[in-house]
């Protein structure tokens, strides 16, 4: 209950004193020698922890935990979705495959691959805000990637990416919902959806 952001925007934007406050809150609320993970459903704020010596391997992403114990969906769903790859997770942590896994593990979705999945969507922690224009050029880019795969639903695993991809699809006319792959895997173990 005493844990607190962890930091990440903060050490972007070079506030790093009070990234490392944030920190050092996180490490006392949680009781590492206790604990078998830190489980985490934001790619940046994943990557910024497990850079973090003190946790110790102890930090993980929530997709590739749950890739690690395995999850099958028992409902289906019929829906063509895409997956674009957080920086943070993708090459921050190097977690590519688990999100795909799992996404493929859930009965009836159409996963088709997103053409230049990796590359930035134009979130990029602060950069929206800093660097608007550059941003803008990439969410452009990738939203025509969405846009070409037919997809109905873009699965991404950090919120800076989701907030981006649902400002693009407004902007640019892209008819796309944006969610965390573990919405869509918590929508395929509920029989009545959500």
């Amino acid at each position: 209950r005493t844990q607190a952001c962890c930091g990440s925007l903060l050490g972007h934007n070079g506030e790093l004193e009070l990234a490392r406050k944030l920190a050092r809150q996180n490490l006392d609320a949680f009781d590492l020698k206790n604990l078998d993970a830190i489980i985490v459903n934001s790619a940046g704020c994943g990557s910024f922890m497990k850079h973090a010596p003190e946790y110790a391997g102890k930090v993980k992403d929530i997709m590739e935990f749950l890739a690690e114990i395995g999850v099958a969906p028992p409902e289906s769903l019929s829906a063509p979705v895409t997956y674009h790859d957080a920086c943070h997770l993708v090459h921050g942590q190097k977690i590519s495959r688990q999100p795909r896994e799992l996404l493929r593990a859930i009965p009836g979705l159409e996963l088709t691959e997103l053409p230049e999945a990796s590359w930035c969507c134009g979130s990029a922690g602060i950069y929206n805000v800093t660097q608007p224009e550059m941003s803008r050029t990439l969410l452009e880019r990738k939203m025509k990637n969405i846009a070409a795969t037919g997809a109905a639903i873009v699965a991404t695993g950090n919120p800076g990416c989701i907030g981006q991809l649902r400002y693009g699809a407004k902007k640019f006319g892209v008819n796309v919902e944006v969610l965390h792959p573990v919405t869509l895997l918590a929508r395929a173990c509920r029989p009545s959806g959500f």
